[in-house]
């Protein structure tokens, strides 16, 4: 019998060892003057922004989900990095963090240094838009686990807010204003649901166009996560913020009122904004329900924020000059927490 080796068995350390090396190039592209140590040892290490006077680490960890389904079908690999930053980061600015680090976590199959170039490349450049280090992660290679060409992602996410600076919704009062900030389309969530919709009852292909949308279905549900960090961080020292929610899976009924305290509920206007193209396909095409709509998807709003009305144009102004799209979606009222969709 020939003697067994690791790769024999399914894992390729030559392989491994040129996957790190690659990382370690796009990592430097990420650097902050905080990071000391990080691609390649055993662990980063990382120093406190000496700006802050009483820091408080905030740290949130988060995957892609079966949107990397649909990579798989595309074989595009070049923009669930960014997703997977979005989803964490986006987390910590939630409650006025700084993002500071990132790590990634890959699993695979099989592993291929060159996919996994691609794959950290758009983590590198969802760094770069959120002004965060790529500090370090893993790279996992588990045959018996990943069915052939498939991988999972997951990312997590440290960032630093000042101690009198963290926002928790504890403010929120009725008669505050919600704004919205526009989402790039289905981000990150809904997708077992949009896929079921687009494959099996559509019958697309991931080159066929997607109706209504005027895209294929591949640049469609693989548009990148949208990250908030630059307009939010702008924002952050110049208006009274009471809250800020993350619009993932749950929708806005599901987010925004884990931010709004007892006796306060959010009153939001349909009418405000119109979703992407991309939610009425699906609904139609699916005999999807209303409230199930924005349940499961975002309905074309990312990121809410909750502030006292003087300092609504403040902030509109502020976030216009930093590119954003301000959406007016409706109010604070007293009431059983919750979000309330108005006409």
């Amino acid at each position: 019998m020939k003697p067994l080796t690791y790769r024999a068995a399914g894992v390729d350390i030559d392989a491994g060892d040129d996957a790190v090396r690659r990382i370690a190039t796009l990592a430097r592209s990420t650097a902050r003057p905080e990071v000391l140590a990080g691609v390649g040892g055993f662990a980063a290490f990382v120093s406190m922004p000496a700006r802050y006077r009483e820091p408080v680490m905030v740290a949130s960890t988060d995957g892609v989900g079966t949107k990397l389904k649909v990579a798989f079908l595309a074989d595009r690999h070049d923009t669930v990095g960014i997703d997977l930053v979005a989803m964490g980061v986006n987390d910590l600015l939630v409650h006025g963090a700084e993002p500071l680090y990132f790590l990634d976590y890959i699993g695979t199959a099989r592993l291929d240094p060159a996919r996994v170039e691609t794959i950290v490349k758009g983590i590198a450049a969802g760094c770069r838009l959120a002004g965060c280090a790529l500090v370090g992660g893993e790279t996992a290679e588990l045959p018996d686990l990943y069915a052939p060409g498939e991988y999972d992602l997951a990312g997590f996410a440290v960032g630093v807010a000042e101690r009198l600076g963290l926002v928790d919704g504890a403010r929120v009062r009725p008669g505050d204003v919600v704004l919205g900030l526009p989402s790039s389309g289905l981000h990150s969530n809904g997708y077992t649901l949009a896929r079921r919709i687009v494959f099996d009852v559509m019958k697309l292909t991931v080159d066929a166009l997607l109706p209504g949308t005027g895209r294929t279905v591949g640049d469609e549900l693989l548009t990148p996560t949208r990250i908030y960090a630059k307009p939010v961080l702008a924002l952050l020292p110049r208006a009274e913020v009471h809250a800020m929610a993350h619009v993932t899976g749950g929708g806005l009924p599901g987010n925004l009122p884990r931010v709004l305290p007892e006796g306060c509920r959010a009153r939001i206007s349909r009418t405000a904004w119109t979703p992407p193209p991309v939610f009425a396909t699906l609904q139609h095409a699916g005999g999807v329900a209303d409230t199930e709509m924005f349940r499961a998807f975002n309905m074309g709003i990312g990121y809410v924020i909750v502030l006292p009305p003087k300092d609504v144009d403040r902030a509109t102004d502020v976030l216009r000059d930093a590119g954003e799209t301000v959406l007016r979606l409706g109010e604070i009222v007293a009431g059983e927490r919750g979000v309330e969709l108005a006409a």
